[in-house]
């Protein structure tokens, strides 16, 4: 995409770069602005800054703006399955099929677009293109996502997850018979060298650790409850699979052709325990099974697989 090059000499520091810009190029949404940065297409005095770097006097910002903009996030009135709601945050139990964060082909139909529709002020939280989302799902996920209606509640929960604070509990179901019944996987996990789309467990990856029980046990497959200690991406579908019992359904990591789920993978958030940022009290949230996910227990309490 062509571009032309924007420049500003800073006067009076102190503002935010992705604020500073964004107001001196009103045709880009501040999530727009937000990715020049980070993508290094905008520099402060010759080099790459992040877009929470406060600007000083004298500094030399250069922008190569795209000449077509990307389209702008709109709200779209997406039915939501509110879990929880308050002045400060809400929950939300995302379907399986829904993008949380629109990307490349997906500008529409995600819970961004959801969320700007239901709650409009939380359109300048964490970003337009983030609304207040605080942590992720993979679209065929389904279950809890927390969503922060203002900054500082965002950024006090952002603190949890970093800290290891926020208890998450999955339910999974894997090929095969899981043994020991429970046990803790400790092995990084980082983006595969072969296959830049995909994660792996990687001698150079970042420290993850995921702890698992075993709550049923069926002919050829296992329900499992799993709780992630750390935040790596896919973390539990790599960890499952790297121990040799993918996650049903998972067609990245586990296998291609599957029967008992052809539309999306056996991962279920089911339960988020936090600590409320502004009354201080322990908050636990469940969301239920799916249906599709329960009719596949049943068939297999059947024997039916």
């Amino acid at each position: 995409m062509e571009s032309e090059e924007a420049v500003f000499v800073v006067e009076q520091g102190g503002e935010r770069l992705d604020r500073f810009l964004a107001d001196r190029l009103p045709d880009l949404s501040r999530a727009q602005v937000q990715r020049l940065i980070k993508t290094g297409r905008a520099t402060v005095n010759g080099r790459p800054a992040k877009p929470a770097y406060r600007v000083e006097p004298g500094d030399r910002i250069v922008v190569q703006v795209p000449e077509e903009a990307e389209p702008v996030i709109r709200p779209e009135p997406i039915p939501l399955q509110i879990v929880y709601e308050d002045e400060y945050l809400l929950a939300v139990d995302k379907p399986a099929g829904m993008v949380v964060h629109p990307g490349a082909g997906h500008s529409t139909g995600t819970l961004v677009n959801a969320l700007l529709a239901y709650c409009p002020q939380v359109a300048d939280v964490g970003g337009v293109d983030r609304a207040g989302i605080v942590h992720r799902l993979d679209k065929d996920t389904s279950g809890l996502l927390l969503v922060a209606k203002d900054p500082e509640t965002h950024a006090a929960l952002q603190r949890q997850f970093k800290h290891r604070q926020v208890r998450k509990t999955y339910l999974a179901l894997v090929e095969g018979r899981v043994y020991p019944k429970e046990g803790i996987i400790e092995a990084p996990v980082g983006r595969d060298q072969r296959a830049r789309k995909r994660m792996a467990v990687t001698r150079t990856g970042r420290p993850a650790v995921t702890q698992y029980r075993a709550v049923e046990y069926f002919r050829d497959h296992t329900l499992l409850q799993v709780r992630p200690h750390t935040g790596r991406t896919h973390q539990v579908r790599v960890h499952l699979a790297w121990l040799g019992y993918p996650v049903v359904g998972d067609r990245v990591y586990g296998r291609r052709r599957q029967s008992l789920l052809p539309h999306r993978h056996f991962l279920h958030a089911q339960e988020l325990v936090f600590t409320h940022p502004v009354t201080k009290e322990k908050v636990t949230l469940t969301a239920p099974l799916p249906l599709d996910l329960k009719a596949v227990l049943t068939r297999l309490r059947k024997g039916g697989a």
